[in-house]
This record gives structure tokens, C-alpha cells and sequence, in this order.
């Protein structure tokens, strides 16, 4: 894809798409219409990603405050979801204190659990000695990849930040992709699977290491089943992609938004006006609806 496919695809407004689950077909609606959901869906869940709580630039000085309006918009819902994924960047940088203030924070949102993945910046200081003992228990191997099924659904959560290569690209590495492709070993090809990670599974743009390195493997796992859905944050913008059975979805962060790939010198936290803020920041709702075919991406900003 070139240039101007990728400016074509990214939309800079925030997220609020609910994603319902129902007879192995997935389907989205805003949350300002998630009372019009078709009553046939099975469940819902969240996505929430970046969150970035320690961070303190001029692109947003109260990201805690940006986050607890996304989680009053999840508990506004008229139906509360069954769960959250958080798709990494819980912390920036790691900062004194940041993983207990999302910890108070996740408590107060009306759902039975939260699923994380680490962010690079979870990792950061430690190669995810701190994130592990929070959040490995229960993973494989106690290294943070994770898979679980819920109501047909086969929901596989990759960890592509503790070897973070050189060039600044994800990577998997052989023991988790030994792990994937065994865990996908049994399942019927009918089987609905939704992947989530932070670093996109797809190249989105490597020169800013919005890519994994390895993903073509990991995928290659995969192709096989009809519905695949990959779920990703780290770019902090919205942007879509299909091949074949698998949908790519990135997500807007609640914390700031970062420029489209190759309109800047760099990735980075990007500084908008004050009153444009809440409107590239965000969340994901999902709702498994039966029925519909498609999968799409309806996006709402926290404004």
C-alpha cells in the first residue's frame, strides 16, 4: 500500500465501536447507538489501548483524566461489557506509581475482567520484570501470551515488545510462535479468532517500526480459519486493513494521538488544539452480532 492508500484508510476522529459476538460472526456499532444493537448478540467487549498514565507533555497534560472519561463512556453502556483488553502502553515509560494508578483506575469499570498485553513502554525499564508479576500469572509460561474462549470465540493475546529488535520493529520470537501455532492446532477452521497485541501484526509503516518483524509466520497460522480479527494499538490513530479472512484494526489511544505515517519527521506524541483533543482520542466497543458478514470500524471521539 502506498502513501496516499494509508491516508485513505486513517481516520482521525476517536473510537466507540461496539463489537458484538453471536453464531460465529462479528459486527460493530457506536456507542451513541449501542441501544439499536440487535438483540441477538451473544456478548460485547472493550478495547481500550495507550493509555500512557505518567505521561506529562504538552500533547496531554492529564491523561489520567482523558482515560477516566473512556471508562465512563464503557460504563454508560446499556449492557456492561463481558470484558476489557488493554493492547499495551498501560504506562509511559514505566513511571513511579503509573501501573497502580491503572490499576485503581480498570477497577472502577463495570465488566467481570481485564486482558492485558504489555506495551513497549510497560517494558521499558526492566524487560518486563514489573509487568510479569502483575499481569503474568496465568499466561503462558508466565511470559504474558495468552489465548481463552468465550461463547465460540477463540481470543489469543500476543506479547510482541519484550525482545524489541533493534530497528524498533515487534517481534514475536520462536518460543511464542511455537506456542500460536499450537494452540491453534485443534480448532476448526469455522472457528471465530480475534487476535490482540500492541505492535500491529501487519506493516503499517516499518520505517517508524509500526510493524512485527516476524508477524508473516504468526499469520501464516492463521489464514486458514474464515474469521480472523486482529486487534492492535501503538500508532495511536485508526486504521484498517483486510486480507483474505483476517481484518487488522489499530486503535486511537486515551492519552494523545501521533501524526499519520510519513507526515512527520518521526512518531511521537503529537500536540493538537485543546478543543480538538477528545476528538483523536478513544475506545473500542465490540459486539458479536449473527448475521453480518462484514466487520466494520465505526469511530467516536470522547468529545
Amino acid at each position: 500500500m502506498d502513501r496516499r492508500g494509508f491516508l485513505e484508510c486513517m481516520a482521525w476522529v476517536g473510537t466507540g465501536v461496539v463489537w458484538t459476538s453471536a453464531g460465529g460472526v462479528l459486527s460493530s456499532r457506536t456507542l451513541a447507538h449501542a441501544g439499536e444493537a440487535s438483540a441477538g448478540g451473544d456478548f460485547s467487549f472493550v478495547q481500550i489501548s495507550d493509555t500512557h498514565i505518567g505521561f506529562t507533555g504538552e500533547a496531554n497534560k492529564d491523561v489520567t483524566r482523558t482515560l477516566q472519561e473512556a471508562l465512563t463512556a464503557v460504563n454508560a453502556l446499556p449492557t456492561p461489557p463481558a470484558f476489557v483488553l488493554h493492547t499495551g502502553d498501560l504506562t509511559h515509560a514505566q513511571k513511579p506509581g503509573a501501573f497502580d494508578a491503572v490499576a485503581e483506575l480498570l477497577k472502577t469499570v463495570r465488566t467481570e475482567r481485564v486482558f492485558f498485553v504489555p506495551g513497549e513502554n510497560d517494558v521499558f525499564l526492566d524487560g518486563g520484570k514489573e509487568y510479569l508479576g502483575r499481569y503474568g500469572k496465568g499466561t503462558a509460561g508466565g511470559r504474558g501470551w495468552q489465548s481463552f474462549d468465550y461463547r465460540g470465540v477463540h481470543f489469543i493475546g500476543l506479547v510482541n515488545v519484550l525482545t524489541y529488535k533493534a530497528d524498533g520493529l515487534g517481534s514475536l520470537g520462536p518460543e511464542q510462535l511455537e506456542w500460536l501455532e499450537d494452540d491453534v492446532r485443534a480448532l476448526p477452521s469455522s472457528t471465530p479468532v480475534v487476535v490482540f497485541g500492541h505492535v500491529p501484526l501487519w506493516a503499517v509503516y516499518p520505517a517508524w517500526g509500526w510493524a512485527t518483524g516476524d508477524s508473516e509466520r504468526a499469520l501464516g497460522y492463521l489464514r486458514r480459519f474464515g474469521s480472523v480479527t486482529v486487534l492492535n494499538g501503538h500508532i495511536h490513530q485508526i486504521m484498517q486493513k483486510i486480507e483474505g479472512g483476517i481484518t487488522f484494526h489499530t486503535a486511537m489511544s486515551t492519552a494523545f494521538p501521533q501524526p499519520a505515517p510519513g507526515t512527520a519527521p518521526g512518531p511521537g506524541p503529537m500536540k493538537v488544539p485543546q478543543d480538538r483533543l477528545r476528538r483523536v482520542l478513544g475506545l473500542r466497543e465490540v459486539t458479536y452480532v449473527q448475521g453480518r458478514s462484514a466487520l466494520a470500524v465505526v469511530d467516536r471521539p470522547l468529545a
